[in-house]
Parts: structure tokens; C-alpha cells; sequence
């Protein structure tokens, strides 16, 4: 379980990329990189990382589900989601 700091730290970067994207869409369409680079580092789509949106775990999540493959294994087991089983054969 990630530490609550940086499941913040995160939700934070997302809010500052959504507030400059124009900004930053209109900087770089006019070429002007000086004011680009004066903007907030954290408004850069880039330093962004895929979360869990349940345990905040940074690695090994599914972009489709937007959560970590424990949590999928997890979810999938209890049949909390839809048209998703355990594959035998």
C-alpha cells in the first residue's frame, strides 16, 4: 500500500496538468519554450504515474481497470467485475 503522501502528491500533479493544459497546448504551438519552462515542473503530463486507484501501488497496474493487478485478481475473484473470470482450461 502506497503511503497516502503520494497517492496526494499525485491527485495534485493531475489537477496542475488539467489547470495549465491550454497553457501549456498555446506555449508550444507559438514555439515560445522560455515561458514553457517557467511553468510548474508538476504541470507536465509527463511526471504523471499510474496509480491504483485503490492502494495508490504504482507498479503493475492495468490502464483498463486503473488498478493494480493484486486489486484485479482481488476484484475479479469476488465477481465484483463484470464479464471478467478466472480462465481455466
Amino acid at each position: 500500500m502506497a503511503t497516502k503522501a503520494w497517492v496526494a502528491k499525485q491527485q495534485r500533479r493531475e489537477e496542475l496538468v488539467k489547470r495549465f493544459a491550454e497553457i501549456r497546448r498555446e506555449l508550444k504551438k507559438q514555439k515560445n519554450f522560455a515561458a514553457l519552462a517557467k511553468l510548474p515542473r508538476d504541470s507536465s503530463p509527463t511526471r504523471s504515474r499510474n496509480r491504483c486507484q485503490l492502494t495508490g501501488r504504482s507498479r503493475g497496474v492495468l490502464r483498463r481497470f486503473k488498478v493494480s493487478r493484486i486489486m484485479l485478481r482481488e476484484l475479479a475473484l469476488a465477481g465484483k467485475i463484470p464479464g471478467l473470470k478466472k480462465a481455466s482450461w
